[in-house]
């Protein structure tokens, strides 16, 4: 019997948005294939029975299309919680999503149902701009600490990475008038907004932490961080289960060893800044 594992769903794609249907197609079969993303013809076998899943966690932007997908998880008892990506961007940089008042409800209906532990929210990637400055980010995230206060515990953050195909869809944007800084951690100007950001979290009683940052924030008070965390799935659930770091994330990823079933290039939100659009 192979050991169980933890299922990324999905680093790649939005499936509680986009691919609900087939993802309750592959729990009914009990297994789903994954090609690898660097080589397509390596294909591997997954088994999605319970016994050989640790937990699923959902990586999500709009969760509202898989809501009726939840009975199903709870009747397998399936363990499972939430990465819920909430900012209050624009269209120019995210295109495809539903209004924000919309996707702070789904937060919260998702919340009573699961919990607050269950939840966690990544106000990620922050991305500093002409027009989306530190005292743009300061409003955008007191409201949205407002409006979650009581139904999250964990708030994840991280710096947009300029991959070179993010940079060439900005270059877009930038001969619209929009200017990028690139280099604002090693400026001091990152930390002091961090540490503004991490007040304002604590003061509604959310944890903040850095998901895969090159940089030290321990200084803004905020820890480095996993979000797929083998000690949550632990302090929730009280299982066992191997927490070693992850080899196939980059560096200073501090996620748990996880199976990602998703594809890249499969998610319909569009976001500019995104690293898995084609």
């Amino acid at each position: 019997m192979p050991a169980a594992v933890i299922i990324s769903a999905s680093r790649r794609t939005d499936i509680p948005a986009f691919l609900g249907a087939w993802f309750a197609e592959r729990l009914r079969a009990g297994s789903v294939q994954v090609a690898n993303p660097f080589n397509p013809r390596q294909v591997s076998t997954l088994s999605l029975r319970r016994r050989d899943v640790y937990a699923f966690v959902f990586w999500t932007k709009d969760p509202a299309p898989f809501f009726e997908r939840l009975a199903m998880l709870d009747e397998r008892q399936d363990r499972y919680y939430f990465l819920f990506t909430l900012n209050a961007y624009g269209r120019d940089l995210e295109p495809g999503l539903p209004a924000l008042d919309a996707r702070i409800g789904s937060f919260l209906r998702l919340s009573d149902r699961l919990g607050p532990q269950r939840v966690c929210w990544r106000y990620d990637p922050i991305v500093l701009s002409n027009r989306t400055d530190p005292d743009f980010h300061r409003r955008a995230f007191e409201r949205l600490c407002a409006a979650l206060e009581g139904h999250t515990r964990r708030v994840i953050i991280s710096l947009l990475t300029y991959y070179r195909k993010v940079d060439r869809r900005l270059r877009g944007l930038e001969q619209q008038g929009v200017h990028f800084e690139r280099d604002v951690a090693q400026s001091g100007k990152a930390t002091a907004l961090l540490a503004d950001l991490a007040a304002m979290a604590n003061a509604r009683g959310v944890q903040m932490q850095s998901c895969a940052s090159e940089w030290d924030f321990s200084a803004a008070g905020i820890p480095a961080g996993a979000c797929i965390d083998a000690d949550l799935i632990r302090a929730i659930w009280g299982i066992e289960l191997d927490g070693t770091k992850d080899p196939g994330q980059r560096p200073h990823c501090l996620c748990a060893r996880s199976r990602d079933i998703g594809t890249n290039g499969t998610c319909g939100h569009g976001c500019v800044y995104c690293y898995a659009n084609r």
